[in-house]
């Protein structure tokens, strides 16, 4: 093959890469068929000489994209989750792969300094060098996986959540090593499967992303969990504290609070848990590792909610009375202690409420279709309240009220 050839072929083949395809070369050879070894044993251990191969044809393999992935990679890319892609491809397929999957957004981003690297290169560099490259680079190409894993390495020394997908044993280590290990149900390895910490049954990309919406909404679930039970807690403990040291007797009794530990406490927040994630991945405060849960509450509304309610009980407890006039002391404190316990309930299900509100009032619709199952548990629970003070007041040291009342 002479000089001009061999540019042809480069040529055709540096075309093909950059249209984001693999090329594969078809060449021949003939050889006679005496000189093969008939022994079985070396037949196995022969292979056929290559030199002098006769080409045949360069011929490109594309593999597609899936359908709507650009979209997904924006979504996570405006959620905060950095998509970076590492293949085995050569650098200008895998800088047209990227510019078709959206972790590019242009020629002039691929270009960047260091956002398309060299796995062989990677390599080959100091630890240091590695984690000063890593916060930049968005796409590696020849990267094999041993790289893989020192990529990993590399953004977890610098303290980022790392989440690696894979679907070959290879990519074992680098699974095992990251946080959390995405595997492909379909096309991926039993060694991989058992490497990963989720396993992507339809291998779709859209399905991680659903797996992050899902994370980032557990996350302020369990928040607002504790801020409700710290809040239930501490008003319960203040109003009986105050209420014991003025008067000599506690409005909430146990019976009281087990209810509302069992249904406001418990029932609650399992709407919340079943309650789909929102369309879009909101950036809002991102979860560092190691971090301490009160720096994720939010103080200034669990002030309020508990000062709101104390407020309101002790105001019952203390200035009640005026409302009481009519009965006895005996059967006044009974009602006045029923008032307070009512009162505790309904300032539950209003934390809860307020902690729902966002498109309470401007899309009304779209709010009662996404909560049908909290509207559902805090009507149970306002008729169950009204069951108990009407009906159930023996069990629950609690008095019939009026209208008034």
């Amino acid at each position: 093959m002479n000089d001009d050839k061999l540019m042809f072929f480069k040529k055709a083949i540096d075309e093909m890469a950059a249209g984001g395809l693999d090329c594969l070369a078809i060449a021949y050879r003939s050889y006679e068929f005496q000189k093969v070894p008939t022994d079985p044993e070396l037949l196995a251990q022969w292979e056929l000489p290559e030199d002098d191969l006769v080409l045949l044809v360069i011929v490109g393999i594309g593999d597609l994209s899936q359908p709507g992935v650009k979209e997904k990679v924006q979504l996570c890319q405006r959620g905060g989750v950095k998509v970076r892609m590492v293949t085995r491809d050569n650098l200008p397929t895998a800088k047209a792969t990227a510019l078709e999957c959206g972790i590019f957004d242009s020629d002039a981003d691929a270009n960047m300094p260091n956002h398309l690297f060299d796995g062989r290169v990677f390599r080959e560099l100091t630890d240091g060098q590695r984690q000063e490259c890593a916060q930049k680079i968005k796409v590696m190409a020849w990267c094999f996986p041993d790289v893989k894993i020192l990529f990993v390495q590399a953004l977890k020394k610098i303290r980022e959540m790392v989440a690696v997908t894979g679907n070959v044993t290879d990519d074992a280590h680098a699974l095992h090593q990251a946080d959390i290990g995405f595997a492909m149900g379909i096309r991926g390895t039993e060694v991989a499967k058992e490497s990963s910490d989720i396993i992507i049954l339809d291998d779709n990309f859209a399905t991680c992303v659903k797996a992050f919406k899902w994370g980032r909404s557990v996350h302020p679930i369990i928040i607002k969990f504790m801020q409700l039970q710290l809040t239930v807690n501490v008003v319960a403990l203040t109003t009986n504290f105050m209420a014991a040291v003025f008067y000599g007797h506690v409005p909430l009794n146990a019976v009281q609070l087990l209810w509302v530990n069992l249904l406001i406490v418990a029932l609650v927040p399992l709407s919340a848990v079943t309650k789909p994630p929102a369309d879009e991945l909101t950036l809002g405060l991102l979860i560092e590792p190691g971090q301490p849960v009160k720096r994720y509450v939010k103080w200034k509304k669990l002030l309020f909610q508990g000062v709101y309610q104390i407020v309101a009980i002790l105001i019952i407890n203390f200035q009640g009375w005026s409302l009481l006039k009519s009965y006895n002391r005996s059967h006044a404190i009974k009602v006045k202690n029923t008032m307070i316990f009512n009162t505790f309930v309904v300032c539950q299900i209003i934390h809860q409420l307020e902690t729902r509100k966002k498109d309470m009032l401007s899309k009304p619709k779209r709010w009662i279709t996404s909560n049908y199952l909290f509207i559902g548990i805090a009507g149970t629970i306002l008729i169950s309240q009204f069951i108990i003070i009407k009906f159930l007041g023996k069990a629950f040291s609690t008095v019939a009220l009026n209208l008034k009342e």
